[in-house]
């Protein structure tokens, strides 16, 4: 649904961040499951120093917080599920295929996602360093496994549990985007279609347009240059 400052959803996110990391920061998780939700919501953004107060919301200074009455919760996994939750998308009805679909969420945050953000930070952060260039190959061999053991698994599915999307789905997805500056998912044919079949969502393209809204809406003079 459009961001709507009359909404009783809040999340919080960043006004404005560098083009590296547009379209990955993980409010963006927050946005696609409350569009897959049908679900209304505004966004409190901040800039690039949040208020000292923030951490007695989120106590690493991250985004998003999700706010809905008198639930508040930080980190993006319990934020996803509580959406499917409350909405009642998702996540399959039956007990055996939702406990499924909420341990690939689980693997996706805990088992995929430290490896390929461990080659982002070599490569976007680090790159002029010695020591990361020396990491670099170990770096990207584990990240590249992970991958391998991603596409086994998925095989010719459209999805991670078959044929239904479900939060797994979706927090895969953007676990797998933060590689975008690579061509390792694309060494996976079949990883490289379930992005794609994913990322074309009619939900995941209103949160990333939202979300890349804002930060076309507050881009510091000459940011673009």
């Amino acid at each position: 649904m459009p961001l709507n400052d009359d909404a009783a959803i809040e999340i919080t996110g960043f006004a404005w961040v560098p083009p590296f990391a547009q379209g990955v920061v993980r409010d963006l998780r927050a946005r696609w499951a409350l569009e897959e939700a049908g679900l209304d919501y505004r966004a409190r953004l901040f800039g690039q120093q949040r208020p000292p107060e923030y951490l007695g919301e989120q106590p690493f200074d991250q985004v998003p917080v999700l706010r809905d009455g008198d639930v508040q919760i930080f980190e993006t996994g319990a934020i996803v599920q509580y959406i499917a939750e409350k909405a009642g998308v998702l996540l399959p009805a039956d007990t055996a295929g939702r406990y499924r679909a909420i341990q690939w969420s689980y693997a996706a945050l805990n088992s995929v996602e430290p490896s390929l953000l461990n080659l982002v930070l070599i490569d976007l952060f680090y790159a002029g360093e010695e020591w990361a260039r020396l990491r670099r190959p170990g770096a990207a061999d584990f990240a590249r496994l992970k991958l391998k053991r991603v596409s086994d698994w998925l095989g010719d599915k459209d999805y991670l549990d078959g044929a239904e999307f479900s939060i797994g789905d979706l927090i895969m997805t953007t676990v797998l985007r933060g590689v975008r500056h690579t061509d390792m998912v694309a060494q996976f044919d079949n990883l490289a279609a379930y992005v794609a079949r994913c990322e074309a969502r009619p939900a995941f393209q209103r949160a990333l347009a939202d979300q890349m809204q804002t930060y076309r809406e507050n881009e510091p003079e000459g940011a673009a240059a």
